[in-house]
């Protein structure tokens, strides 16, 4: 099982330099992929969360691909009703060109309701037009002509029942954001999935969580690499691990993910 990092290219912290170093950071550590968001209009709801400067994410990978040597690059997840589908085919296949192959395409529906209006995006059609783009990315790579078709690998994002049957049709994954692990075991268990990919949250703390409502990925190292070790045994192909809280302030101290990560890498290793 790989692991990746979700890695915020968004914040007051954030600039193209801190970007460069968590890449350096999530390479040298040795986990396999580095992800980062998707929003192109930062309206209101997503500034709360999300707030400038806000790199594109096509544009950052593209960018930390020449920064990079093997550490897979994806998008966790790109909305996709905000971009037309060949311009999507089009750049995920030159980005995964110029990275010679380790795009990974995370996609999702999208929630950011003030968004989808300030692109002229029917929010309450988002379900039906990621599952048309979907199918018109999937026709544009199989007639690809000036090259050859990219192998690029879908995963499907989202937590719902639609979002499953979504993955089954379009992707090469189902990638869940965010959850606990008996949600995620029962979701499993009740699904035959193309692949397993989960995103989880990362939050290392000192003493053990014992709320039953924990999420994966929070607790003590030792309930992190237990979590790892289910999400394997469920038959995760890859786990992405979230560091990022939903406060801005953080990616003003961007270290204390790090630390964390480092953590994770270090009693994995061993572990594997």
């Amino acid at each position: 099982m790989q692991l990746g990092v979700n890695v915020p290219n968004f914040g007051p912290g954030t600039d193209p330099g801190v970007l460069r170093e968590w890449a350096r950071i999530v390479e040298g550590l040795g986990f396999d992929l580095l992800m980062v968001s998707d929003h192109v209009a930062v309206t209101p709801d997503v500034a709360e969360q999300y707030p400038e400067p806000f790199y594109e994410p096509f544009t950052a990978l593209s960018w930390l691909a020449g920064v990079t040597t093997e550490l897979r690059l994806g998008t966790s997840v790109l909305v996709m009703p905000y971009r037309h589908p060949l311009l999507v085919a089009r750049m995920a296949a030159n980005l995964d060109r110029i990275s010679d192959g380790r795009l990974v395409l995370g996609v999702g529906v999208g929630w950011a309701r003030q968004e989808f209006e300030a692109l002229g995006v029917p929010f309450t059609r988002r379900g039906r037009l990621t599952e048309d783009y979907l199918a018109a990315l999937r026709d544009a790579w199989h007639e690809e002509s000036d090259g050859p078709t990219p192998s690029v690998p879908i995963w499907v994002g989202g937590n719902s029942a639609t979002a499953v049957r979504r993955a089954v049709r379009f992707g090469d994954a189902w990638h869940p954001l965010r959850n606990t692990m008996p949600w995620l075991r029962s979701a499993v268990a009740n699904h035959s999935l193309p692949g397993f990919a989960p995103r989880i949250e990362l939050r290392l703390t000192t003493e053990p969580v014992d709320d039953p409502d924990r999420l994966a990925g929070v607790g003590t190292i030792e309930q992190i690499l237990e979590d790892l070790d289910e999400l394997r045994r469920l038959g995760a192909d890859t786990v992405v691990l979230d560091p990022y809280h939903e406060d801005p302030e953080e990616t003003r101290r961007p270290h204390v993910a790090w630390q964390a990560l480092t953590a994770v890498a270090t009693h994995w290793r061993t572990r594997s």
